[in-house]
């Protein structure tokens, strides 16, 4: 693993996030496409809770407590029950930015670390590298996530015109 890209990747993924999202409005940003999908400040808020208490905590977990009993957590539900399509963009936004940068100063202190440490976890074993490498990629899912909702916001404001000669969304 190259430790170095992969806390590059993630910087740069906060960078994207932010960008994508800052143009928002708060009407927009709580805005469903259905009530089984996300809204963006549900997303945003969604990365902030992974940052604290999922990724880095199960890092730490990995490599300083690897004896500790596994912690649930429910990102899924957390997002009704912690309400987070009422709170307010900037300041979420803000959190999770915060967060990511005190996550990737603590990363950087373990740049030495053994990244094959193994936590035989409920569903099997994973090492903490593991654990790194998904927090990276998870920020790509909550990136093409926000490209839906941009690309449907988009599709909604050309009405009664289409998008169709751009091409399909997936395909590039």
């Amino acid at each position: 693993m190259n430790f170095q890209k992969i806390l590059s990747q993630m910087e740069n993924n906060a960078q994207a996030i932010r960008a994508l999202v800052e143009g928002f409005t708060e009407q927009r940003a709580k805005w469903k496409p259905d009530p089984d999908s996300w809204s963006v400040m549900e997303v945003v808020n969604h990365l902030l809770d992974e940052e604290w208490e999922d990724f880095r905590a199960r890092v730490d977990l990995v490599l300083h407590r690897n004896n500790a009993a596994w912690f649930k957590n429910d990102p899924e539900g957390w997002v009704t029950e912690r309400d987070f399509n009422q709170r307010a963009l900037a300041p979420s936004l803000q959190g999770f930015l915060e967060a990511r940068e005190e996550s990737l100063a603590w990363l950087r202190k373990l740049e030495n670390a053994d990244w094959t440490t193994t936590y035989q976890a409920p569903f099997g074993p994973i090492r903490a590298g593991d654990f790194l490498a998904a927090w990276a990629a998870h920020d790509v899912l909550h990136l093409r996530q926000i490209l839906k909702l941009r690309w449907k916001l988009l599709a909604q404001d050309v009405t009664p015109f289409e998008m169709r000669y751009a091409g399909r969304l997936w395909e590039v």
